[in-house]
């Protein structure tokens, strides 16, 4: 498999919607490998096809302890969210930037796997908020359109600034 690219913000492809996965072949399969191997590489712990120029409706994730246990989603969606919880979120396609985000605690949401099965799962935590996440970037959001607009403002001005003194 290969490291993708990962766009980052505000590349406007990141505001693309991802079109549903008719089937599960060979080569969506090939695409998730290798979003596997891109999120290890970048050390995240969820990616979303969106973020690596794709617009098939895919995300991978890994909240494992071990970090070795990805779980791929494809046409995933949201079933049911209950509870509340602010966690701290950063992004792959916003290096540098965190922001305390509400989420729902829990979520049920329901996808295809690699063979192309349907599952539901239910989960709460971390898992919950990478979840709900990814999903953000399926629909072409990111996590500062979850902040109120004054944060959002500042963060956007300090993640600009921070690129400009690395470019």
């Amino acid at each position: 498999m290969a490291i993708l690219d990962i766009l980052e913000f505000p590349d406007p492809r990141l505001r693309r919607i991802a079109k549903p996965v008719d089937a599960v072949g060979e080569s969506e399969k090939a695409l998730a490998e290798s979003m596997i191997e891109t999120m290890y590489d970048a050390r995240g712990i969820g990616l979303a096809s969106i973020q690596v120029n794709d617009d098939r409706r895919v995300f991978v994730m890994d909240v494992s302890d071990g970090h070795n246990d990805p779980m791929v989603f494809f046409n995933p969606e949201i079933l049911e969210r209950s509870g509340e919880q602010v966690c701290e979120e950063g992004c792959l396609s916003i290096p540098g930037v965190t922001a305390d985000v509400q989420r729902a605690d829990r979520v049920r949401v329901r996808a295809l796997n690699l063979a192309g099965e349907s599952f539901e799962l239910e989960i709460d935590g971390l898992a919950a908020v990478c979840i709900q996440h990814e999903i953000d970037h399926l629909d072409g959001k990111v996590f500062f359109d979850r902040l109120s607009p004054l944060k959002r403002r500042m963060l956007q001005k300090r993640y600009q600034k921070q690129r400009q003194t690395v470019q």
